[in-house]
Parts: structure tokens; sequence; C-alpha cells
């Protein structure tokens, strides 16, 4: 989609890692339509759970460790992670994933709608497929969070999207648009971007998922050409609806399913930024930018996770 050239007319830069002690915070005009986007994520969810009305018990049949167990839950307002917390303090905090029925997978903090069975999965999985696809989906929303807020203003910065998570890549990836071309980050710059991404675990902060209509979605992406751009397709393609996910006061679209929290999020890497090409219309440039990360209690010696880095940062093709 073609943006007008007055809307970016200064030349732009990524706040370098040595000008970050004297900056508290990146924020822009950008990073105040994201507030927005976040209020009115909280407006729709609070409607939502007010329209539940009577409060109707559902069995769920929890497998797993220390036992199996039947659990009477309330319909539409419990979650995986309030069954969790019937079971131990340790599956609140290390379950990344639900499984439902054996087959569905399932956000810990997403209502529950029917009576199901219940597993809990996290990274020490036996078959750890679905919780690795959760995870680099999760580093992509988050790298997101970061890089919204870490561009100044003037870079005129716009979340692009992010493709559907294939660990075979050995990184994962967010699209962006920027007004510069032929950007190329220093090393400073690209390990302040890894700190922020650590300091974004640090603070375990819950990652909420919310079903909206388009009409909605539209205002929440009012600020982002790229994203109302999208909504009418992944609409038509889902009910009508657009899920959206938030994390602190950051929304972006994804069709899910995510980790409960940033918590679970251990060592990371912001690796490289590759300019890609845009469309013959598209005035603004497109950057591909790619990290590698480790779920939090996996660690690996320095040798072995700098041949990750060296992986994650040859160009994706996606």
């Amino acid at each position: 989609m073609a943006i007008s050239n007055k809307m970016y007319n200064v030349s732009r830069k990524l706040l370098s890692a040595t000008s970050l002690p004297q900056t508290s915070r990146f924020l822009s005009a950008t990073s105040k339509l994201q507030s927005a986007a976040s209020s009115l994520f909280a407006e729709e969810q609070i409607r939502q759970r007010d329209m539940v009305g009577r409060i109707e018990k559902i069995e769920i049949r929890y497998l797993g460790t220390p036992k199996d167990t039947t659990l009477v839950m309330n319909r539409g307002l419990s979650t995986p992670l309030d069954c969790a917390k019937h079971i131990g303090e340790k599956y609140c905090r290390f379950s990344a994933l639900a499984l439902l029925d054996n087959n569905t997978p399932w956000d810990m903090r997403r209502p529950l709608e029917e009576p199901c069975t219940l597993q809990l999965l996290n990274f020490t999985s036996a078959d750890p497929h679905l919780v690795n696809k959760a995870f680099w989906r999760t580093c992509s929303f988050l790298l997101g969070a970061v890089l919204h807020k870490s561009f100044k203003d003037e870079a005129g910065l716009f979340l692009h999207s992010f493709p559907k998570p294939n660990v075979k890549t050995g990184s994962f990836v967010h699209d962006i648009a920027l007004s510069k071309n032929g950007w190329k980050p220093t090393i400073q710059e690209l390990r302040a971007l890894s700190i922020e991404m650590v300091k974004l675990a640090q603070q375990d902060l819950p990652i909420e998922r919310l079903d909206v209509n388009s009409e909605l979605a539209q205002q929440m992406f009012s600020d982002n050409p790229y994203k109302r751009e999208q909504i009418p397709s992944i609409s038509s393609q889902n009910n009508g609806l657009i899920t959206v996910y938030r994390v602190g006061d950051h929304v972006d679209i994804s069709k899910g399913p995510m980790v409960s929290s940033t918590g679970l999020l251990g060592k990371c890497t912001v690796a490289a930024i590759h300019e890609i090409p845009k469309s013959s219309t598209d005035q603004l440039s497109l950057y591909r930018v790619q990290g590698v990360a480790l779920p939090i209690g996996l660690n690996l010696n320095h040798f072995a996770y700098g041949i990750l880095e060296d992986r994650a940062k040859k160009l994706v093709s996606c």
C-alpha cells in the first residue's frame, strides 16, 4: 500500500546502545496509539466477560502428573492456567501451553468453553513440537513489541507482519517498514534490541488473547496501514473475527497460540536485520528482523549458542 512521503521527511535512526542510559523510554506518537489499542483490548475483554451471564459449570479431566483428576470449572471464564492453580504452583509457572482432547493446542489464559481433557505442556514435554512452535511465534510477537518502542518517532516505524513459526530456519522473524533506505544496524544497535528482549522477559508479563470483530480491529490498528490492509482477508477466513494478543501495552494480530508469559523467554539475541524487496507502490523500505532464543531453564554453553546465533543471521525466506 502506498504511503505519502509527506509523513516521512526526516532522516531516521535507531537509538544506539550508547544512548540508552540517557533515554528512559523511546516513547513516540505511535507508542501513544499503541496504548489506545491496549485500552480498546481491555474494554472489549471486560465486555466479553460480562456477556458470559449465568455461570455454568463444566468438567475438565486433567491428564498428567502428579495424577489424573477431574476439575469442575466455569464455562467461558476458567482457563487452563486456573486449572493449573488447582494442581500445583510449578504447573502455573512452567506450563507454556495446554492441549485439549489430545489434539487442540490452547493458550493458557484462554477461557475454556466445553468439557474436555486437558494436558499441560512445557519445554521438557516428550513431544515438544507444539510448544516449540508456540514459543517461536511468541518470540516474533515480543520482538514486535520491542521494535515498536525502540525506534525514535522520526523513524516512522510500522510493524508489518511476522510469518508462521518455522524452527528449521534457525530464527524467529518480524518484518517492519521504515522510511530509511539501506539502513544497516550496528552491532551495538542489535545488542540494544537484544537487551530490551531480555528486559521484557524479566518483567514476566502475561500474554493475553482476544477475538474481536473486524470493526474493532480496524480501530485498534488505525495508525498502521499494513494491519488495516490485512484485516479483511483474515476476517473472511475466521468467521468475521480477528485474533489479537496483548503484552503490556503492545497489541498485534496473530492466530496463536502463544506461551503464557514473557517470563518463559530465556537467553535471547537479535541476530540480524536484512533489507528485503518491497512492492513497486510502497514508498517505505521493508526490513526483516531475525533473532534466536532459548526457553527459560534451557542452557547451552557459549560455543553452542554462538553457532545458533551465526545461523540466525542468515536471511530467512518467508
